[in-house]
């Protein structure tokens, strides 16, 4: 998923996508700063707009605007007690948010912002939308680490509510023709800043009273790396439970996420002999009955099939590129029609961790073990 190149625009360049949605291209324009103030203005006015962090795209929104809000659980298609991540510019706008900054939480922003780490805190009373918040008591905040959000955000004078830009349920989009291909019928604007470089979202943390750092969702910071601030991480037990009773205090812990449109199983095994086997063999017995096959697998994984589209993750050394290269894999296996998909497992270490979130939350828990 490498970006694409086009000329410098001689002038500001605004796209017409179709009668509702633009798009600005400002990978490679001179003219950034006009543009994200068009796209800004935008979202002031209450309008909803895709744009690019350094996880995944966002579609982003006025965080105080409830009927903004709403938009975006309506061009999502997004059950409304799914909490929303608000994203944010600049750390003076934290304290006009929440209501309180525990001095572990100071430090963990203090070092990961702006990055990929998202923090569940206090929110202060009639700051957001309770959309956003689910009617939850607490708010989860993060600083995208991308000069073209940190500049759109600053541009709308706004805290930004900001989902995953695709319908939900669907992988979530690392470029803007991801989010074009989803939603561009039904939201205001796309600013293109080019392919996404994480793939996958943001960790969401709370930080308990222990001090104990607690992952409601996996993402682009590690346990490993949490662990040099806190004597213990760990997962939220709610990351296992996809249950309708349970209540979401993250994004990302409830409802099959991600998921390609073909049916999906993840392969887990010791032996890549085995687990090469057990691919094969249900390939195989799918393909009898008419499907249209698809493959997830790592580099090492030597996998033959004839009319079986292969898509690899990577190295299982490097799963850092597997974040990276899912969710679009997940969309070429929709865009070539591909109904029976095989994807292969990993160890749950590092970035892994959040890999194996994703691939699970998009076989809907199907995994098998050989």
């Amino acid at each position: 998923m490498n970006n694409q190149t086009e000329n410098s625009s001689e002038k500001p360049q605004a796209i017409q996508a179709n009668s509702l949605c633009t798009c600005w291209d400002v990978r490679h324009s001179e003219h950034i700063e006009q543009q994200l103030s068009e796209a800004g203005q935008i979202l002031a006015d209450g309008g909803i707009v895709a744009f690019p962090t350094e996880t995944v795209y966002g579609l982003g929104a006025d965080a105080r605007n409830t009927d903004a809000v709403a938009s975006v659980f309506t061009a999502k298609g997004r059950p409304s007690d799914n909490p929303l991540i608000v994203h944010i510019s600049h750390t003076d706008q934290l304290g006009s948010l929440v209501s309180e900054i525990r001095p572990l939480e100071q430090t963990l922003m203090d070092h990961f912002w702006p990055g990929p780490l998202t923090l569940v805190m206090p929110v202060r009373p009639n700051t957001v939308s309770p959309l956003v918040t689910a009617g939850l008591s607490t708010v989860a905040i993060r600083m995208p680490d991308h000069p073209i959000a940190l500049g759109l955000i600053s541009a709308s004078g706004c805290p930004l509510a900001a989902p995953s830009a695709n319908r939900s349920g669907r992988p979530s989009p690392t470029t803007a023709a991801h989010v074009m291909e989803d939603l561009s019928a039904v939201i205001d604007g796309v600013v293109d800043g080019g392919s996404a470089g994480i793939g996958v979202e943001s960790t969401v943390i709370h930080v308990q009273d222990d001090h104990t750092i607690m992952i409601l969702r996996p993402g682009g910071v590690t346990e490993e790396q949490l662990s040099s601030f806190a004597t213990q991480v760990i997962r939220d037990p709610a990351l296992q439970d996809s249950s309708s009773e349970l209540t979401p205090r993250s994004p990302g812990m409830k409802y099959t996420h991600y998921a390609p449109q073909g049916s999906m199983t993840i392969v887990m095994g010791e032996q890549d002999e085995a687990v090469n086997h057990y691919i094969q063999q249900q390939i195989a017995q799918a393909q009898e009955r008419g499907e249209k096959t698809g493959v997830l697998v790592f580099d090492e994984t030597n996998i033959n099939s004839t009319n079986t589209v292969i898509l690899s993750l990577g190295s299982r050394d490097s799963l850092a590129e597997a974040a990276n290269r899912l969710y679009g894999a997940l969309r070429t296996l929709d865009s070539e029609g591909v109904t029976f998909i095989m994807a292969q497992g990993c160890d749950q270490q590092g970035m892994g961790v959040a890999v194996m979130n994703r691939l699970s939350k998009a076989a809907g828990g199907q995994i098998i073990y050989v």
